[in-house]
C-alpha cells in the first residue's frame, strides 16, 4: 500500500484535524523529513496553509482541535498541540491545552518548532542577513562548505530546500545536499 492510500483509511478520506473532505494532501510533521504514517497526517488546503504561515491563522478554524487533539495518531496530536499554543489569545485554546497530555518524548517533538515556549527563551536562528530563519524555509549557500567527514563540498549558490532547525543551538540548521542530509552554519546561509 502506499502513504496516501493508508491516510486515507486511517482518517476515512477527511482531513485529521478539521474533518473536512476538500482539498487534502499529505503533510509531514516538522521537524521530520520523513513520509512514513507515523510522521504524517492527511490535511486539507487549509489547515495546512494556516499551519506554515502564522499570518494566515484564523483562531475560529482551529475550534476543531476539540475532537482532534483526542485522536489516537501522535502526529494529530502533536499539530492539535501545536496550533492550540498558537491560538492561545482566543481563549479558549488554554482549557484544552490544559486538558491535553503529552509524555515526555512526543511533548519535545510538539516543542520543536519553538510552540509553547517562552519567547524569551527561544533560540532564534539568522541567516548572514540577520533575517529569521524558520522550520521549512529554503536558503542558498554563500560560500563552499566542506562537509566533515566526507570528501564532499556544498558548492556556493546551492539551494537547500525545506531547512530543519537545531533548537539548543541558533548556529546550526540541518538539510540535503546533493541528497545528503547534513548540517549548516546560519552564517554561510542566505534565506531565499
Amino acid at each position: 500500500m502506499n502513504l496516501e492510500k493508508d491516510l486515507q483509511d486511517r482518517s476515512q478520506h477527511s482531513c485529521e484535524l478539521c474533518k473536512t473532505t476538500e482539498n487534502l494532501n499529505i503533510y509531514t510533521v516538522q521537524p521530520s523529513n520523513k513520509k512514513n504514517l507515523t510522521d504524517s497526517v492527511y490535511a486539507c488546503q487549509t489547515c495546512v496553509s494556516q499551519i506554515e504561515d502564522s499570518n494566515l491563522i484564523n483562531p475560529n478554524h482551529w475550534r476543531c482541535l476539540n475532537d482532534s487533539m483526542w485522536s489516537e495518531f501522535l502526529p494529530v496530536q502533536i499539530i492539535a498541540w501545536r496550533m492550540l499554543n498558537r491560538v492561545t489569545e482566543a481563549g479558549w485554546s488554554q482549557d484544552l491545552l490544559d486538558m491535553m497530555y503529552l509524555d515526555e518524548a512526543p511533548l519535545e517533538w510538539a516543542k520543536a518548532l519553538g510552540d509553547g515556549v517562552e519567547e524569551a527563551t527561544k533560540v532564534v536562528h539568522r541567516d548572514v542577513n540577520g533575517v529569521i530563519l524558520e522550520a521549512g524555509d529554503s536558503v542558498v549557500l554563500i560560500k563552499d562548505l566542506k562537509v566533515k567527514g566526507t570528501s564532499m563540498v556544498a558548492k556556493q549558490g546551492t539551494a537547500v530546500r525545506r531547512i530543519s532547525l537545531d533548537h539548543e543551538n541558533e548556529t546550526y540548521i540541518e538539510g540535503k545536499v546533493d541528497g545528503k542530509h547534513i548540517v549548516i552554519i546560519t552564517q554561510y546561509v542566505k534565506k531565499l
